[in-house]
């Protein structure tokens, strides 16, 4: 497998100025387009766009020997009009997909208008604490105050890239199942041993943060970035 960078050199030239050039003298509605490395997602405005695209891609990769991911790659109805639409004609909710470690979901607000949620993937999150687990019970014999700081350290990092909004409630499991996963590496300590949840929750407060979202919403962090001063923008 090639390397981030070497995969955003390659693909700048194989995908990204292709891409741009496509959009420009091709599509009949908005386009847009996310990468980070080979993951990318598009959105398109009309579905005869995002058909003809996706066949112009697949022989555009061709020439460089490249091939679409046959399991990851699939079209989808999604954003503000798909549940609707989808209802409509008898179908159900819009399909989710999953990027950069999170589940998409067309989902609503508190409020009932529409908005793109997104949440951790709960594949990632048991892998994370199948580590976690692991690695306490290597740990298991060490003062708990080191245990407390190295787990506060993985919860914390944990944080630092999933605590985006709408994932407070998978922020708060993890925390959960991390702590209950601490719980039970003391208990096998010792036969003796009586670490209630009264007594880890003391620890847990001591050393793990709490759950909190850490970053602004994309319309914001897009805001901030590529500022727009025209009239009417």
């Amino acid at each position: 497998m090639a390397s981030p960078l070497l995969a955003n050199i390659y693909l700048h030239y194989a995908f990204d100025l292709w891409a741009d050039h496509w959009r420009k003298h091709h599509a009949s509605g908005q386009v847009i387009v996310v990468r980070y490395a080979d993951d990318i997602v598009m959105g398109f405005q009309h579905e005869r766009d995002a058909k003809r695209f996706l066949e112009d891609m697949r022989q555009r990769l061709e020439k460089f020997a490249l091939t679409l991911h046959p399991d990851k790659t699939r079209l989808i109805e999604f954003g503000r009009f798909a549940a609707k639409d989808r209802k409509s004609r008898g179908l159900g909710k819009p399909e989710t997909f999953n990027f950069l470690g999170f589940t998409h979901i067309c989902g609503r607000s508190r409020r009932g208008a529409i908005q793109l949620k997104r949440q951790t993937r709960r594949d990632r999150m048991r892998a994370r604490l199948r580590a976690i687990k692991e690695e306490l019970k290597r740990r298991m014999h060490e003062p708990i105050p080191i245990q407390g700081k190295w787990l506060g350290q993985v919860v914390r990092g944990y944080f630092a890239y999933h605590a985006v909004p709408t994932n407070s409630k998978c922020l708060g499991a993890f925390r959960h199942y991390a702590v209950d996963l601490w719980r039970r590496s003391l208990s096998q300590r010792s036969q003796r041993d009586r670490t209630t949840w009264n007594r880890i929750a003391k620890l847990a407060a001591e050393f793990l943060p709490l759950p909190r979202i850490l970053h602004p919403w994309p319309s914001v962090r897009f805001a901030v970035k590529h500022p727009r001063w025209e009239p009417g923008a």
